[in-house]
């Protein structure tokens, strides 16, 4: 026997979060209004910007706004279009379909979030353009199902443009049915607010975290792949606020998951001592 089933009992699902308290999330310019228009008019939105400067934080926050549940989808290399569409599953004896995070996302008019779209295939990402425009549907391949989205329904894809290359970018006819929001690390000030209320440290060692950051960001010059993120900052403001010491957590919270390159460790750690007081 073969019958669909709706997954959804009210919002209980893995993966949807429904409208809730809301998030912490401090807006640097224009994105927030912006991203309300682009609701309004039903376009979808690209987020581009580096790891860890408040992207997911960001789609969390407009969902809460907005009052709409959010889906959220981390794409990888093995995503199929049956894992955003959904699949025939057996249970109890029976094939039952499961209808996958993007055609419950469409079905409840949610907020839609592929983060990191560019890790999945491209014959994947394909699948998402007829919700991209006037259309707004949703072909489903193995029912024959057409669901229309629902009111409310809003797709947000995610990238780091620092990752791109030529094997994982998006494709023109992909990019061009998004309106693009880019995102960059807070300017400092904003950031010590953030560190602060994230971690709950004082703001002078907020002040110290930021300014390291900043001095650590320089070293990409120098070959540092990856910059420390304000994640990382808020990551490493939390062990401080727990009692390790400054210096201590910032050799364990900063420094060590950014690179293995004893150079580059050195140079980091002299910077350390330098910026944060205490032992």
């Amino acid at each position: 026997m073969t019958e669909t089933t709706h997954p959804l009992n009210g919002l209980a699902h893995e993966g949807i979060r429904p409208p809730g308290e809301e998030p912490y999330y401090l807006p640097v310019g224009d994105e927030v209004a912006i991203f309300e228009q682009c609701h309004e008019r039903r376009l979808a939105v690209m987020l581009k910007g580096p790891t860890g400067c408040g992207k997911t934080r960001f789609v969390e926050y407009v969902a809460w706004r907005l009052g709409r549940p959010l889906v959220t989808v981390a794409c990888h290399d093995d995503l199929s279009a049956s894992d955003l569409t959904g699949r025939y599953l057996i249970r109890g004896g029976e094939t039952v379909w499961q209808d996958g995070p993007l055609t419950l996302a469409a079905r409840l008019g949610a907020v839609c979030y592929l983060d990191e779209v560019v890790e999945a295939r491209q014959d994947t990402v394909v699948v998402i353009h007829p919700l991209t425009d006037h259309r707004r549907l949703l072909p489903v391949e193995k029912t024959g199902e057409l669901v229309e989205a629902a009111e409310g329904f809003q797709l947000v894809v995610s990238y780091n443009p620092g990752y791109q290359h030529v094997l994982k970018d998006l494709k023109p006819s992909t990019r061009q049915r998004f309106v693009a929001l880019e995102f960059d690390f807070p300017p400092p000030e904003r950031e010590v607010e953030i560190v602060q209320h994230e971690s709950g440290v004082d703001r002078p060692t907020a002040h110290q975290l930021v300014t390291l950051g900043g001095q650590l960001r320089r070293l990409r010059d120098r070959g540092l792949a990856e910059v420390p993120s304000t994640r990382l900052l808020v990551a490493t403001a939390r062990l401080v606020a727990g009692g390790i010491a400054p210096k201590t957590a910032c050799r364990v919270g900063l420094v060590g998951p950014l690179s293995d390159d004893a150079d580059l460790v050195a140079a980091m750690r002299d910077l350390v001592d330098l910026t944060m007081a205490g032992s």
